[in-house]
């Protein structure tokens, strides 16, 4: 193929300009539209400008029913309810939807299983490629050490992050729980507070930290008797996540419709 043809959502935000950066660092891709949601105060402005790259000659637009048109993929680190519309305009334009956002209630995202029927959608908890790394080793290591290696799963972000736990927390928990062959939802403690009874074997606990400007750190622990194993990520630039999603566009650009993961992006589920 040529170059792959991209749409920026959210392009004012934070994340939408390091996607925007991304794309203009990648040699297979390029942006032909940029979107942010109506009444924004970047619309009208140069996509490029904002993301500080120089002029792209794409005007960030309140449209992405035609910016999807004329697009291959769509990159998108929105909000939960920005990102259903964004699938079901996919599905319509039959193209790829990488989606990095965060903050999901349970159940919420069911419906991309229906837009994966017509489009290539990509979701991920993290898109950063050593993230997802680290969660198949989570997984290797939790299926390798029995229920006595107690499992939590502790995360620092900026102080503006609305979400708790974080949606990478959550992928790393979810891969301790499919380690184990457990149902995370089940054996999930995400609160302690005051006299409490002893730990419960299985369980898997998440502790949040917030404070600061750190982008994402995360630590899983494996805790037994007398030993302790950690495995941590942390994330000192935001481009990371960006890369990984462009990187996550181009592989679904010749994939089947259905709903993938970063995992199948780079073969982590073999």
């Amino acid at each position: 193929m040529g170059q792959m043809r991209l749409v920026v959502v959210g392009a004012g935000g934070r994340m939408g300009r390091a996607l925007t950066r991304a794309v203009t660092e990648t040699a297979d891709a390029e942006i032909v539209a940029a979107v942010d949601r109506e009444g924004a105060e970047v619309l009208g402005q140069d996509a490029g400008e904002l993301a500080g790259v120089g002029s792209l000659g794409v005007k960030i637009t309140d449209d992405p029913l035609t910016a999807f048109a004329k697009a291959d993929g769509v990159l998108d680190f929105t909000a939960p309810k920005a990102s259903l519309w964004f699938a079901e305009l996919a599905a319509q334009a039959r193209i790829v939807h990488v989606i990095g956002t965060t903050g999901w209630a349970e159940g919420e995202d069911a419906p991309l299983l229906a837009a994966a029927r017509h489009a290539r959608i990509v979701k991920s908890g993290n898109m950063s490629l050593g993230v997802n790394l680290l969660a198949a080793l989570v997984r290797k290591a939790a299926a390798a050490l029995d229920a006595d290696f107690d499992i939590e799963v502790l995360e620092m972000h900026h102080k503006h992050k609305v979400d708790a736990p974080s949606g990478t927390a959550l992928l790393l928990g979810e891969a301790a729980a499919k380690g184990r062959g457990i149902d995370l939802t089940a054996h999930s403690v995400r609160t302690r507070d005051g006299i409490m009874d002893p730990r419960t074997t299985g369980d898997i606990g998440f502790a949040t930290l917030r404070g600061g400007s750190v982008i994402g750190e995360h630590t899983v622990i494996l805790a037994g008797e007398g030993e302790r194993i950690e495995l941590t990520h942390r994330a000192g630039d935001r481009q990371l996540f960006a890369r990984g999603a462009v990187k996550a566009a181009l592989w679904g650009f010749d994939q089947k419709p259905g709903f993938y993961s970063m995992a199948d992006v780079l073969g982590l589920d073999a």
